[in-house]
């Protein structure tokens, strides 16, 4: 299938999927023309790299695990050893940054207190 056909599949922009070739996420066969062309399975990484962004993880990142998982009922399934190791990783430092912005809320929740409120 064409750029423009993938687009309607899968419901992303032609810019973002020439992104997620350039980050090495999708690799689509091409034309002599130089026409990218997508086969089914890229409908299906296109969706896999939709939800590894989703879970808050980096382009690099999903470039090293999408070959390690696969799709078992609309979710994702690890398939080599250490990449649990690797989520639960970034699952902590996802973690350390919700902590990080909680904190951050408070201060400025505190800052906002003390001032004079907006009905003065």
């Amino acid at each position: 299938m064409r750029m423009k056909e993938m687009v309607r599949r899968t419901g992303v922009h032609e810019r973002l999927l020439r992104y997620y070739e350039q980050q090495g996420l999708l690799e689509p066969d091409r034309l002599p023309s130089g026409y990218r062309v997508y086969g089914e399975p890229d409908v299906e990484t296109v969706r896999r790299i939709r939800s590894l962004l989703a879970a808050g993880l980096p382009t690099a990142l999903i470039a090293r695990i999408l070959p390690c998982v696969r799709t078992d009922d609309d979710r994702l399934v690890p398939t080599c050893p250490d990449l649990v190791a690797q989520l639960k990783h970034e699952s902590e430092r996802i973690t350390r940054s919700i902590d990080e912005l909680r904190a951050s809320r408070t201060i400025l929740d505190t800052v906002i207190a003390a001032g004079p409120s907006a009905e003065d």
